[in-house]
């Protein structure tokens, strides 16, 4: 049995699937990009405006199910030149200025809407 966790404040699955759902007392956050849930479109410019945007619809979806960042136990980042690590890292770690959640960090050959940064999360509820 799980709850399907959704909020107009993150943009919405632009595929068969939810922003999140929560089971057994986990929040599995789905893949997210770089989209502004306000215009619904995509957020160009440095990696470091991406990842700032991917976390916070992270955000704003963890808050939805009486969750915060500071409950993230496991993160995925996908992205699409490993050669942004070092920027993106450094925006990332801005979200989490306490305990570090788990990470793995792949390049992957290509992304949803061909974005270059998508993160997923699992966190406690």
């Amino acid at each position: 049995m799980f709850q399907v966790i959704s909020t107009d404040r993150a943009p919405q699955a632009i595929g068969p699937y939810s922003q999140a759902v929560m089971a057994n007392g986990f929040i599995f956050v789905s893949g997210q990009i770089p989209i502004d849930p306000n215009t619904g479109k995509l957020v160009e410019g440095s990696i470091a405006e991406q990842t700032r945007r991917v976390m916070t619809n992270m955000y704003a979806i963890l808050l939805a199910a009486g969750s915060d960042l500071s409950r993230v136990v496991k993160t995925t980042i996908y992205l699409k030149d490993m050669q942004d690590f070092e920027e993106m890292n450094r925006t990332y770690a801005e979200f989490f200025p306490g305990p570090k959640p788990s990470r793995v960090t792949v390049q992957a050959a290509r992304l949803p809407k061909d974005v270059s940064i998508e993160i997923d999360a699992i966190a406690v509820g």
